[in-house]
C-alpha cells in the first residue's frame, strides 16, 4: 500500500524496516562507526529507519553525516513529524526522508520503498481494505459495541463499533447506513459526526477505516450472525477495555468533541 506523506530529503531507497517507538536522538542513540543502536536492539546500516520524531542536540545531524562517511547510514528515514536536527542530518548525508506518516501502520521488518522526491512510502506485501466503522450513541450517552466471534477473519474475539466493508463504487456514508441495518436492524439517516479515514494495521492487511457517529433514539439492536453479543458502554469505559479493536476510543472521543 502507498501512503502520501511529505518530502523532506530527496532520493529513493528500498529496504527492510528497523522501527523504534517514540522519539530518537542520533547523539548517543547510535554508534556512528558501526550503526549499532545504543537504545533498543539492531543496526540501522542500510535499513529504513522508522521512529516518531527526532530530539536532542544539533550534534545529532553530524552523527548522521558520520554514519554516511563510515558507510553505516540508514537507507532512508521515516517520521511522523520531522524536526530540524534529523532533517538537517538527512539532507547533508543524502538520506531520503519522508514525514507526516502514521508510523503505527509500519511494522518492524516490513519491506518499504521510500520516495523522498514525491514524499511517498510503499509498504510491500500488504493489501488495503476500505471499511466503515460507526458509533451508535443512545440517549444515555452510551455507545454500542459488538462482540466478534473467535472465528472472525479480522480481530477475532474483539469488541468493535458497527463495521463492514465498503462495496465497489459505494459512497462511504451509504455503506455505514447499510452496515448498521444489516448488523443491528437499526435504521439511521444522516451521520451526526464523521472523521477522515484512519489506518489500522493487522498482519498484512491495512484497514482504511472511515469513522461515523449516529445518534439514535429508542432503538435496540437485533444482531445478525456476524456478531455473538452486544453491549452499550460509556465512552470512558472504552479507553480502559483492552479487548476492543485498536483506536476505537480515539475515534469516538474525537467525534463526540466535534458535536460539542
Amino acid at each position: 500500500m502507498i501512503f502520501q506523506g511529505r518530502a523532506i530529503s530527496p532520493g529513493k531507497a528500498e529496504g527492510r524496516v528497523l522501527k523504534l517507538d517514540g522519539t530518537f536522538s542520533f547523539l548517543g542513540g547510535v554508534n556512528a562507526s558501526t550503526g549499532d543502536l545504543n537504545v533498543g536492539e539492531g543496526n540501522i546500516a542500510g535499513k529504513v529507519f522508522v521512529f516518531h520524531s527526532g530530539k536532542g542536540s544539533t550534534v545529532g545531524s553530524f552523527v548522521m553525516y558520520d554514519l554516511m562517511v563510515h558507510g553505516k547510514a540508514p537507507a532512508a528515514v521515516i517520521n511522523n513529524l520531522a524536526e530540524t536536527i534529523v532533517t538537517t542530518g538527512a539532507v547533508i548525508s543524502s538520506i531520503p526522508m519522508v514525514d507526516k506518516i502514521d508510523t503505527d501502520v509500519i511494522l518492524d521488518g516490513d519491506e518499504i520503498i521510500v520516495d523522498g522526491d514525491e514524499g511517498t512510502i510503499e509498504i510491500k506485501n500488504t493489501k488495503a481494505i476500505r471499511v466503515v466503522s460507526s458509533a451508535l450513541l443512545n440517549d444515555s450517552g452510551k455507545v454500542l459495541l459488538l462482540q466478534r466471534p473467535e472465528s472472525a477473519r479480522s480481530f477475532p474475539g474483539r469488541k468493535s463499533l458497527v463495521a463492514g466493508k465498503i462495496e465497489i463504487d459505494e459512497v462511504t456514508e451509504d455503506a455505514a447506513v447499510r452496515e448498521i441495518y444489516e448488523e443491528t436492524q437499526i435504521k439511521v439517516l444522516r451521520p451526526d459526526a464523521y472523521l477522515p479515514p484512519i489506518y489500522v494495521r493487522e498482519d498484512d492487511v491495512i484497514w482504511e477505516v472511515y469513522p461515523f457517529l449516529f445518534k439514535i433514539k429508542d432503538q435496540e439492536p437485533i444482531l445478525n450472525k456476524e456478531n455473538v453479543s452486544c453491549e452499550w458502554i460509556g465512552p470512558d469505559e472504552i479507553k480502559r477495555d483492552s479487548s476492543i479493536v485498536p483506536q476505537t476510543f480515539d475515534v469516538v472521543d474525537r467525534m463526540l468533541k466535534k458535536m460539542k
